[in-house]
């Protein structure tokens, strides 16, 4: 399965990432990648993205991770929603379940009448 995900590159404290297609059982920074399809610089805020062959690739198939996704939808090559990338981190709380072979009894209500 193809996957499109950026791939760090540039000097310590200073990231840039390339957008690159690769094998979703290569690691990103293997660097075994198909192809180069753009450069994403979050610091200076410069994308340069092959538009064309992204929606080539996408139309063949392959899926964004969440953030070349939300990556996408800001410059208008993908239609829709972004993803809450950060919500995917944290992890879920673990809820006990309840033994169905212990007997619960129900609590019922007490009506207490004054008499005067």
């Amino acid at each position: 399965m193809l996957k499109m995900r950026l791939q760090r590159v540039g000097r310590v404290h200073e990231p840039s990432f390339r957008l690159v297609l690769t094998d979703s059982k290569n690691s990103s920074k293997s660097g075994r990648f198909n192809e180069i399809l753009g450069s994403y610089d979050p610091r200076k805020h410069v994308d340069s993205l092959n538009t064309d062959r992204i929606k080539y690739w996408l139309s063949q198939g392959a899926s964004p991770t969440d953030t070349v996704y939300n990556l996408l939808v800001r410059h208008k090559i993908v239609v829709g929603r972004k993803i809450n990338v950060s919500a995917k981190s944290k992890k879920t709380p673990v809820i006990k379940e309840i033994k169905e072979d212990v007997m619960i009894e129900p609590v019922v209500p007490v009506v207490v009448e004054e008499t005067v």
